[in-house]
């Protein structure tokens, strides 16, 4: 993480803050997520060079650029199309050239490019979304808040030969994964 430079993904009103151990908005609803979490979902997801990793919810970027440097290829998939193509400027500038960038619904995943060794979602659902669960590579890892639009807690579900362990690591606040998948926009 310390070779990823926050500040780069953060608004420049805001650089001040970009080291900060906590969110900061970066526009449209959005926000950057704290290091500490960043880092969190990163360990819990277990990802390795040679990992095949889908990124749920680009926003700034700061996140897919953290994956990139740890994985083969990341898939890094954004509903918000300004998001994506600014994330995708700024990755490019730091010559991040294994990462995937994709407009879509990232509750539904990307099945392209399934199997995913581990999925990272950075954003709240009331439960894990089918079809992601159904792209994870046997062993493969799920890492998403899940709970109501106020409070979740961070989830990890491993897929096993007879369906899916969960292990928890804590309460966490995201913004909500917007989805027939997950929460409606209203």
């Amino acid at each position: 993480m310390a070779s990823v430079p926050r500040d780069v993904f953060v608004p420049e009103h805001l650089r001040e803050h970009a080291f900060d151990d906590g969110p900061l908005p970066i526009g449209y609803d959005q926000t950057i997520s704290q290091p500490y979490i960043v880092a969190l979902m990163t360990q819990a997801a277990m990802i390795t060079r040679r990992s095949r990793v889908l990124d749920v919810g680009t926003g700034s970027g700061y996140q897919t650029a953290v994956l990139a440097k740890l994985a083969a290829h990341v898939w890094s998939i954004e509903r918000l199309d300004p998001l994506s193509r600014d994330a995708r400027a700024r990755l490019d500038r730091l010559g991040c050239s294994n990462v995937t960038f994709v407009i879509g619904d990232g509750a539904r995943g990307h099945d392209d490019a399934r199997p995913y060794d581990a999925i990272i979602v950075a954003a709240a659902a009331p439960k894990p979304p089918k079809p992601l669960l159904s792209q994870l590579a046997p062993g493969g890892r799920l890492v998403i808040p899940i709970g109501d639009r106020a409070l979740q807690d961070l989830t990890i579900l491993e897929r096993t030969a007879d369906g899916y362990s969960t292990t928890h690591a804590g309460p966490c606040r995201f913004v909500p994964l917007v989805s027939e998948e997950a929460f409606d926009e209203h």
